[in-house]
C-alpha cells in the first residue's frame, strides 16, 4: 500500500515519556474501545466448546493479545499498535477444529507464525512484497471481503441461538441499535461524544444483556464457579496435532492477516507521521509472527493490529507507545482473571452477534475508504468484483458439497475470506496495468530539447 502524507496533531508523541498512572489510564481507554472478545466467542460457538472451555479460550485470547501488543509495540513495529484476535481465520479455524479437534488448530497455527517471522528476518522479503503485491486496491478489497464474508456468520448465529427466534431478534436489534447510536453520537467533538464512542461496545453489551434478561436468557452460574486468578499453561487444549492440509491452509490465512494488519500499520504511520521504512516493516513481520506464535502456544488465535485503535489515536491525539504498552499489560492481567472471562461468556449469543453484525459493516466501509482514491477502470472493477463474487459463492456453498473433498480443499473452501483474498492477489498480478506501464514508459523516454 502506498503511504499518504498527512499533517499530525498529536498531543502526546510516539516516543514521549509519560507518567505510569497516565499511561495506565490512556491504555485502559484503548482496552475499553476494543471488541477483541467477539471473535473468540464466535469461534467457541462454532467449535461447540463448553462454558468452562469457552471462558478459558477467551481468557487465553486476552493473554495472547497482551503479549502480542508488547512484542509489536516494544520490539517489532515500534509504533502504537494494539494487537487482538483477527476475524480473518474464523471460518478456517472452525473447519479445522470441527474435523480434527483443538490440537489440530494449535498444530496448524504454529508453523505459519514462524514462516511470517522468517519473512521479516533473516529473509527480509516482507517489505519488498508489501511494495509489490499490496497496493491500496488489493488491501481495500481484502478488507471489504472480510466484512462481507463474516456478515452471514453473525446473522446465522442469531437465528440458531437458544431461545425463541423472535426474542433473539429483539435482543440483537437492541444491541446493534444502541451500538449504532453510540457511534453516531461519537461523531460529535465534545466530551460526551468521545466517551460515547469509546464505550460504545460496552454500552451496547449492557443494553443487550439487560434486554435478554427479560426473556430469561442470562445465567451467571459460571461466574460464581470461576476462580479469581489462574496461571496460563502451554498447550492448554492438548498436544498439537500437525496435519499438512490444515497447516497449508493456515499459512495462506496468515498471509491474508498480514495484508489486513499492514493496512492498520499504514493508518498508524499516517496518523503519527512516522515513516514505514523497509527495516521497520521487516521488524513488524517478525513481531507479528512471534506474537501469533506465542498466542498459539497458550491456546489463543492469530493476532492482528486493530484499526479501531488506530482511529482512536487520531481522535485523542495520544500516540504514545508507552500508553499502548500499558494496554498490553492490562490485557495480560485480564487474561489471568478467569472470573472476567466467565463473565464475558455469560453475554447472550444474540447480543454478541448483533454487535458483530455492525462490526462487519464497519470493516466493509473501512475497506471502501482504502480504495476510494483508486481510479475505477475495468481492471480495478475486476480485481474488486471477482473476489467479492467468489467470496459470496463460498459463503452460500452448501456444507455437504465439501464432505467428500480432500482435507486441504475442504479447509480452503470453508473460508470465503481466503478464496477472495487469494483471488485479489492473483488478479492484481495477472491483469496487466496498462496505465502504470504507459506511465513508466513515458518516464523512460528522453525529453526532447
Amino acid at each position: 500500500m502506498e503511504q499518504q502524507s498527512q499533517s499530525t496533531e498529536l498531543v502526546v508523541g510516539v516516543d514521549d515519556k509519560i507518567h505510569p498512572v497516565k499511561a495506565f489510564v490512556l491504555g485502559l481507554q484503548h482496552v475499553l474501545a476494543m471488541d477483541l472478545y467477539i471473535a473468540p466467542i464466535i469461534i467457541a460457538g462454532m467449535l461447540a466448546l463448553s462454558a468452562a472451555d469457552t471462558a478459558f479460550f477467551i481468557q487465553m485470547c486476552f493473554f495472547g493479545a497482551g503479549i502480542a501488543t508488547l512484542i509489536q509495540t516494544g520490539f517489532g513495529l515500534r509504533l502504537p499498535v494494539v494487537q487482538g484476535p483477527s476475524y480473518v481465520p474464523i471460518g478456517a479455524i472452525g473447519a479445522i477444529g470441527g474435523k480434527l479437534g483443538m490440537g489440530a488448530i494449535t498444530g496448524a497455527l504454529l508453523p505459519g507464525a514462524l514462516i511470517i517471522a522468517l519473512l521479516g528476518y533473516p529473509l527480509k522479503w516482507f517489505a519488498k512484497s508489501v511494495h509489490r503485491f499490496i497496493p491500496p486496491l488489493v488491501g481495500g478489497t481484502v478488507i471489504m471481503i472480510v466484512g462481507i464474508s463474516l456478515m452471514p456468520v453473525a446473522m446465522g448465529s442469531i437465528y440458531r441461538a437458544e431461545g425463541a427466534l423472535g426474542n433473539n431478534l429483539i435482543v440483537a436489534l437492541v444491541s446493534a441499535g444502541v451500538l449504532i447510536i453510540c457511534m453516531l453520537l461519537g461523531n460529535k467533538g465534545n466530551g460526551l461524544g468521545t466517551a460515547s464512542r469509546l464505550l460504545s461496545v460496552l454500552v451496547a453489551i449492557v443494553a443487550g444483556t439487560f434486554t435478554a434478561s427479560f426473556f430469561g436468557g442470562v445465567e451467571f452460574t459460571a461466574v460464581q464457579e470461576a476462580d479469581w486468578f489462574s496461571i496460563p499453561t502451554v498447550f492448554p487444549f492438548g498436544a498439537p496435532v500437525f496435519d499438512w492440509g490444515a497447516i497449508f491452509t493456515m499459512v495462506l490465512i496468515y498471509f491474508i492477516i498480514l495484508i489486513e494488519t499492514t493496512g492498520t500499520w499504514f493508518v498508524v504511520s499516517t496518523v503519527t507521521g512516522k515513516e514505514l521504512t523497509n527495516e521497520r516493516l521487516n521488524r513488524a513481520a517478525v513481531g507479528e509472527g512471534i506474537g501469533c506464535f506465542t498466542a498459539a502456544l497458550f491456546g489463543g488465535t492469530p493476532m492482528t493490529g486493530y484499526s479501531s485503535n488506530a482511529g482512536l489515536i487520531a481522535v485523542t491525539g495520544v500516540g504514545s507507545r508507552i500508553a499502548i504498552m500499558a494496554s498490553g499489560v492490562i490485557l495480560m492481567a485480564l487474561g489471568l482473571m478467569p472470573k472476567l472471562s466467565a463473565l464475558i461468556t455469560c453475554i447472550p449469543e444474540p447480543v454478541i452477534n448483533g454487535i458483530f453484525g455492525v462490526v462487519c459493516v464497519a470493516i466493509f466501509v473501512n475497506g471502501m475508504k482504502v480504495i476510494q482514491l483508486v481510479k475505477l477502470n475495468e481492471r480495478a472493477m475486476m480485481i474488486i468484483g471477482v473476489p467479492i463474487l467468489l467470496t459470496m459463492a463460498i459463503v452460500v456453498l452448501p456444507a455437504e458439497a465439501l464432505q467428500s473433498a480432500p482435507s486441504f480443499v475442504s479447509y480452503f473452501f470453508s473460508s470465503g475470506i481466503t478464496v477472495g483474498a487469494v483471488a485479489a492477489l492473483l488478479l492484481n498480478v495477472l491483469i496487466p496495468n496498462k496505465e502504470k506501464a504507459a506511465a513508466a514508459q513515458n518516464q523512460d523516454q528522453p525529453r526532447s530539447a
